[in-house]
């Protein structure tokens, strides 16, 4: 049956232009919006005032609990119109919460879905059980005009189509107020206006739960803002897309410490919208954590990257696609050797800004996309001087008003090198390059990454060459420990000879060469390293009781903070670290 209308030519041409008004109920997915293009549509067409409440758990994207009985109704207003109205003293306003109603057979009528129309303030004000305040609180028109008339239809959403379907979820409600009375066909054409807004308010609020849904699960998967290690400073920034933008996308960064005091730097970008996107996004972040913790140099991480998306994909239900489209880019820096690497799978370069105050983008070749497979991946190398800022960045942040990408790398260039982040805070400096930029402009979220670099001062490295002689494990023994005093950590003594007699004693029996040993004081630990030309890789193992080796690096493990092995085109390292402790000695900071 379609949409009622009047039987006065002049009331059926109201009704049939107000009908026709209503698509614009439903052009938006904010429910605040969509309840105040219902109000606004009413007035003056059907009515003088109007008013929209929706059930509080509504605007949190939450669905509305069953109430029937009773007259607390758990509203609040969310749109009133005109606008521009003086509403009287006491009257509740846009944000206000609907007090307790008298329990009354109309106020049951509403729970129950059910509309009606009153006439005449004192019949109004007899539903208020004459409570004054509670007259002023609902009733929005002062005096005693006893003309008075009230529109009451609920929002309510649609029921099955099945005779047995449970009934649909009460929303909230529509108020229109005028001086004469309403006919069956003003009730008759709201109540289609309802429906219609109800669909609509259900669609927004369903939108306002995913988008709240995917918000919470990305920021439970991005590291911590600002963040302080061996080789500098970091601080990030994410700025979720906002209506221009359809919802979150999979845009993401990441902080990775390496050994040797180096960091990973990552930025990536998954294609597609919602709590989709973003569980990818976490199986991505995820995966790139678990290859770096490998030490793969950046091209070797992205080609595996690529073959994990490749049988992800495959592992995926047909026409998901729930990981194609990816991009990532994939940043080392190593603050001993002040030098980076990185590499690109289809994302754009990251742009270097200097001490001397120029801003630069690396010269890199972006690879293919993730999931493309077969392809190859280039590195690019850059030096690295101390306070130089290196930031990775998604294409939200070049894109949001250029539809030139030349275009907005040359401004963000020139906003980087404005803002100057090799001085300062560092996460206000991100802060600023983000901020006047409003959301439902933007059509890709923002992922901003910014480090700055602090290399690791000569003085705090020292390396030794280990002959092959099992007699040089005391020497190294000896010389590991005079070092450690010197730095003033005697505290780290006794253990950091009992690994340094460990791993010079494997490498040794087991490497086949010479060995390297170098300690590293690092801003907040202390690393150890032994590396030799084998590329057999050591493992933990429980000792029985008669055996008499095998125990060493179980008792090394458990001595440090964290251990592990890399490998180089020379062989292995195997490194370990120690956490400093924090009584501010020889003026370091180890926070």
């Amino acid at each position: 049956m379609g949409p009622p209308m009047g039987g006065v030519p002049g009331q059926a041409l109201r009704d049939l232009e107000l009908l026709s008004s209503a698509i614009s109920i439903g052009s938006s997915l904010d429910v605040g919006v969509t309840a105040r293009h219902l109000a606004d549509l009413v007035v003056p067409r059907l009515g003088d005032l109007s008013i929209v409440s929706l059930a509080r758990e509504i605007s949190d994207g939450e669905e509305p609990p069953e109430r029937t009985g009773g007259g607390e109704l758990h509203l609040r207003r969310i749109a009133l119109a005109p606008a521009d109205h003086e509403w009287p003293e006491g009257f509740l306003v846009v944000g206000d919460d609907t007090p307790p109603q008298p329990d009354k057979a109309l106020i049951r009528k509403f729970q129950a879905g059910e509309s009606f129309a009153l006439t005449g303030r004192s019949r109004i004000t007899a539903v208020e059980n004459d409570d004054p305040a509670l007259v002023r609180a609902v009733v929005p028109v002062a005096g005693d005009d006893e003309e008075l008339s009230v529109m009451i239809v609920p929002l309510v959403t649609e029921r099955g189509r099945d005779a047995h379907a449970a009934p649909g979820l009460l929303l909230g409600v529509v108020e229109v107020w005028r001086k004469e009375p309403f006919t069956d066909a003003d009730v008759q054409v709201v109540e289609w206006l309802s429906t219609y807004a109800a669909v609509s308010i259900d669609n927004a609020r369903r939108y306002t739960r995913e988008h709240r849904t995917a918000l919470t699960l990305q920021e439970s998967l991005l590291p911590r803002a600002r963040a302080t290690v061996a080789a500098g400073e970091t601080a990030g920034v994410y700025v979720p897309a906002g209506a221009g933008g359809g919802g979150l996308s999979g845009d993401w960064f990441d902080v990775i410490p390496l050994s040797s005091a180096r960091v990973a730097l990552v930025v990536g970008d998954v294609v597609g919208r919602g709590v989709r996107a973003v569980a990818t996004m976490g199986r991505m972040r995820t995966a790139v954590r678990t290859l770096a913790d490998l030490d793969f140099p950046p091209d070797e991480l992205l080609t595996h990257l690529d073959d994990l998306v490749i049988q992800l994909a495959e592992g995926d239900e047909p026409g998901r696609g729930d990981v194609s489209g990816c991009t990532c880019v994939y940043a080392v820096v190593d603050p001993i050797a002040r030098r980076g690497a990185v590499a690109s799978a289809g994302h754009p370069p990251p742009a270097l800004v200097r001490t001397d105050g120029t801003t630069e983008y690396i010269p890199l070749v972006p690879g293919p996309l993730l999931g493309v497979g077969g392809l190859t991946f280039e590195v690019a190398e850059f030096d690295l001087r101390d306070g130089d800022v290196l930031a990775l960045y998604t294409n939200g942040l070049i894109e949001h008003q250029w539809s030139d990408m030349g275009l907005g790398m040359d401004t963000l260039r020139e906003r980087l090198t404005a803002v100057c982040p090799t001085s300062g805070d560092l996460h206000a400096a991100a802060s600023s390059l983000v901020e006047g930029i409003p959301a439902n402009s933007l059509v890709d979220d923002i992922a901003l990454l910014l480090a700055r670099v602090r290399g690791v001062p000569d003085e705090d490295t020292v390396s030794w060459k280990i002959p092959a002689d099992p007699a040089m494990v005391a020497d190294s023994r000896e010389r590991a420990a005079d070092r450690v005093s010197a730095w003033g950590l005697d505290d780290l003594a006794y253990t950091t000879e009992m690994v340094v007699s460990e791993l010079v004693t494997n490498a040794i029996r087991y490497g086949g060469g010479d060995a390297t040993l170098r300690l590293i004081r690092g801003r907040d630990r202390l690393i150890c390293e032994v590396s030799d030309p084998s590329n057999t890789a050591p493992h933990l193992k429980r000792a029985r009781e008669a055996d008499e080796g095998g125990r060493g690096l179980f008792i090394t493990a458990r001595l440090v903070t964290r251990w592990g092995v890399r490998y180089t085109p020379a062989g292995k390292t195997i490194w370990t670290e120690q956490r400093l402790q924090r009584d501010g000695r020889d003026g370091r900071d180890a926070g």
